[in-house]
């Protein structure tokens, strides 16, 4: 997993140069922005297919990566009056090793940044019902006016007298952006099937390129992406369908890659099980999902 770049951050500062002022406790560690991403799967003719982005070159972070939808989470999304169906906040914040309002946001954020982002609603009129079709004009005003923070996913919800289906969400992943890096993420990863009758639309203005592919063949491609996205799909990659990738048992750990350098001065990260990953590191086994 390996990730060698050497590279020069933001403020100037050359990536190994920062190695070594962290190593030597002389780095101000930037606090991690809790985050939740969303792998959108379906099945296809050859086995799973998975919905990923390519963000734009302008992007301050992660530009001309692929990723999949996903962002940081938002203060309003730990609104409490979302109609929910599904595993209660409670229920989410055990599966997730974070306290409930923490775990509520962290489920509203995946459903509003998939639907800011491909225009996927994770949403239904009850607790067995998902919307079959949110395409049309009236459905993209409200997409563009939630991306744009000029209503709430509560308010959206509320107002169309929908259920968040947070029980259509699996987690999948965990993982903490390196102490290394000036920008950083905490972020939960979820697993997601493609709802029936809705379509992933070219929406939002983060991406530049949108497809569908078996997550075997985004990892053979010379696409370049982030550790963690790579990590998703080694895994999802070994499941003959949806069903069962969404129905696999995990063990979540917080994965919290660490930065070493080597002889020639290149980058690499590293995580737990990697040779030369510092021992006494790791953040720790906190939940299991079945």
């Amino acid at each position: 997993m390996a990730d060698p770049r050497g590279r020069a951050g933001p403020a100037g500062t050359d990536l190994a140069e920062r190695v070594r002022l962290h190593r030597a406790g002389e780095l101000e560690v930037a606090p991690a922005r809790d985050a939740a991403t969303v792998a959108l799967l379906r099945d296809g003719a050859d086995g799973p297919e998975v919905y990923l982005l390519r963000r734009v070159r302008s992007m301050a972070f992660a530009a001309g990566m692929h990723v999949f939808p996903g962002g940081s989470v938002d203060p309003a999304d730990a609104r409490s009056e979302v109609a929910w169906s599904g595993p209660s906040p409670a229920g989410w914040a055990v599966e997730l090793g974070c306290d409930e309002p923490l775990a509520r946001a962290l489920l509203c954020a995946a459903v509003r940044e998939t639907f800011e982002e491909c225009g996927v609603l994770l949403a239904g009129p009850g607790a067995r019902e998902v919307l079959a079709d949110v395409s049309t004009e009236d459905w993209e005003a409200e997409r563009a006016a939630l991306e744009n923070r000029e209503q709430t996913l509560s308010e959206l919800l509320g107002r169309r007298s929908l259920v968040l289906r947070t029980d259509l969400l699996r987690p999948l992943a965990h993982w903490i952006t390196p102490e290394v890096e000036p920008r950083r993420f905490d972020t939960r990863f979820f697993l997601a099937a493609m709802p029936d009758g809705q379509a992933c639309r070219e929406v939002g203005g983060e991406a530049d390129d949108r497809l569908w592919l078996r997550p075997e063949d985004a990892l053979g491609g010379a696409r370049r992406m982030m550790p963690p996205t790579a990590a998703v799909l080694r895994e999802l990659a070994a499941y003959p369908d949806v069903g069962r990738a969404l129905a696999a048992q995990r063990c979540l750990s917080p994965v919290l890659p660490r930065a070493v350098v080597a002889d020639d001065g290149t980058v690499a990260f590293l995580v737990p099980g990697d040779a030369g990953y510092p021992a006494g590191t790791e953040v720790g086994a906190r939940t299991r999902s079945s």
